[in-house]
């Protein structure tokens, strides 16, 4: 085998780049989330450190947006991850919409997506939140005309962990499923 062993390294990444926002007494505030994935079908897992001011309000109101990055506003939102609500009040960061059921949505986001969350896995000092998707916002400009995100014209941002980088989606190399 030509493979070295690295030790328990995480490295299921790049991923993309989220902000998840959430109300915390009646205000929005956010944060950037850099473990967060796929459960199932229906379901989101975000992963934030329990010291997160935003876990308090995650926790009382049961209810999370998810807001994919695009290079646009990749600055305004990596700034989310170096400021703690605990310090400073995140809420007039961006502009935003109450989406359906009440999360926060930021207006700058081509994709949002609007959860509730169903558990809380707690595991080494970190929430993870199993999260149902309720609604899915999505900018006409993203859309192709069976109304489906077009990852060919949106690109949202990847993030690589441990190096702390941001890359864009590249080019489609494939069909799945249709590969032999």
């Amino acid at each position: 085998m030509s493979k070295k062993n690295i030790g328990a390294t995480l490295a299921l990444y790049p991923c993309p780049v989220i902000v998840v926002g959430a109300m915390v007494n009646d205000k929005p505030t956010w944060t950037l989330a850099a473990h967060a994935g796929t459960v199932a079908h229906s379901h989101l897992m975000i992963s934030l450190v329990q010291a997160h001011y935003i876990n308090k309000g995650i926790r009382e109101n049961k209810k999370l947006s998810v807001n994919i990055v695009d290079e646009s506003w990749l600055a305004k939102a990596d700034k989310t991850g170096t400021i703690s609500g605990n310090k400073l009040d995140k809420s007039e960061m961006f502009e935003w919409t109450a989406g359906d059921n009440g999360a926060p949505l930021i207006n700058d986001a081509m994709i949002s997506i609007e959860c509730e969350v169903d558990d809380n896995y707690e595991l080494e000092h970190f929430d993870n939140f199993i999260c149902k998707i309720l609604a899915t916002y999505a900018d006409d400009s993203v859309l192709n005309a069976s109304g489906k995100i077009d990852y060919h014209n949106f690109k949202p941002v990847l993030f690589e962990f441990p190096t702390y980088e941001y890359f864009v989606t590249g080019e489609k190399v494939g069909n799945c499923g249709k590969m032999n």
